[in-house]
């Protein structure tokens, strides 16, 4: 019978396809499709009928196909460039949770910080298909993403990028910082140090340079100079670190160098940090040095990672509300998708301080 059994096996030997799904359900394949994309009703026992020989056979939608004729994905794609970082790693689960909810999958896509996959993103992936990309640059500026932009809708999350022609969703990083070294002042501390500023020769610098305004307007406000040599730099910024320059090792490596000043501490008090890898690092370096924290300086950083409750002393710090953002984000890009035509709008996420130990 050269394989046939006479009851069609070897007709669906190969991948089964919609009209093959109609023949078992005694349907229409016009009716199996609508069953499929969800696009015109059916009754409950047609659809039951449906899905059962899709099972039978199983059947797997040409989603391509589909997806290209209708022009949705329900797909969208998260570039950031480290998710070894605590911060993007908690962006991209809520993200993820945020597009779940609006029916929308979601491919992350590691950059690295590398320029040409942030460009990459900034064209819309013209090899996969997304039906929108959220971006969080750290090497590109407004000139370039102007230059690459593509048709595929695009959000830009973060301060790095600030040109009014793209859809942005950022956090506040100058009142933040702000209102993180105002506590500090408020504590008593009237010699406060900055670590995170970064090198003219780094990229990345967007936050920590606006996190370091934050901070000095607070002293003004205050009616304190800040010293330029309480302004510590981190090294510049090198692509192959799987942190780049805002990590536990960098925040230990500069209050080590800071604590081998011949002046030592010289009366500093307070160090607010451009995050908490950074602030985390240098609790480990004070307590080697026998430095009491808080007693005799208080540290406080920005992101509130996880692991800012479980440090030593727990971290004082700027907690963004990232399922905010991520909402927001995951709203404004399906906006796009919907109305391509609309204007670029700013939507700013909310932040709050978090009060530990570190800076009580």
């Amino acid at each position: 019978m050269n394989g046939t059994d006479g009851s069609g096996s070897s007709r669906r030997s190969a991948a089964p396809t919609l009209k093959d799904v109609a023949a078992i359900s005694g349907v229409s394949y016009r009716t199996v499709s609508n069953v499929i994309s969800g696009k015109a009703p059916v009754s409950a026992a047609t659809r039951s009928r449906v899905e059962a020989a899709i099972a039978e056979l199983g059947y797997r939608p040409q989603l391509a196909a589909r997806q290209l004729r209708i022009g949705r994905t329900n797909l969208l794609t998260l570039s950031v460039p480290f998710l070894s970082l605590p911060y993007f790693a908690q962006l991209a689960h809520a993200v993820v949770t945020a597009a779940e909810q609006a029916g929308y999958d979601v491919v992350v896509d590691e950059t690295h910080g590398d320029p040409e996959r942030e460009l990459r993103a900034v064209a819309g992936y013209r090899t996969l298909l997304t039906d929108g990309v959220i971006l969080s640059a750290m090497s590109i500026g407004d000139d370039e993403l102007t230059a690459a932009r593509g048709s595929t809708p695009l959000v830009v999350l973060g301060e790095r990028i600030r040109s009014a022609r793209v859809d942005r969703v950022v956090i506040d990083s100058v009142t933040s910082s702000r209102d993180v070294t105002a506590h500090l002042i408020a504590s008593g501390r009237r010699r406060l140090g900055f670590l995170g500023a970064v090198p003219d020769s780094s990229s990345g610098a967007a936050a920590a340079d606006l996190r370091l305004e934050g901070f000095r307007w607070a002293l003004r406000l205050a009616g304190l100079e800040p010293d330029p040599v309480d302004a510590l730099e981190i090294s510049p910024w090198n692509r192959d670190s799987p942190e780049g320059d805002y990590s536990r090792e960098e925040g230990y490596a500069r209050t080590r160098v800071l604590l081998a000043r011949p002046r030592g501490l010289d009366g500093l008090d307070g160090l607010v940090c451009a995050n908490d890898l950074l602030a985390i690092g240098a609790l480990r370096a004070f307590r080697e040095a026998g430095i009491d924290v808080p007693a005799q300086l208080a540290v406080a950083g920005w992101d509130d990672a996880p692991e800012s409750a479980f440090a030593t002393p727990p971290l004082t710090t700027i907690a963004p509300d990232l399922g905010e953002l991520a909402r927001l984000a995951v709203a404004s890009v399906l906006r796009l998708v919907d109305d391509p035509a609309s204007p670029p709008r700013v939507e700013q996420a909310p932040y709050r301080l978090v009060r530990r130990a570190s800076a009580p």
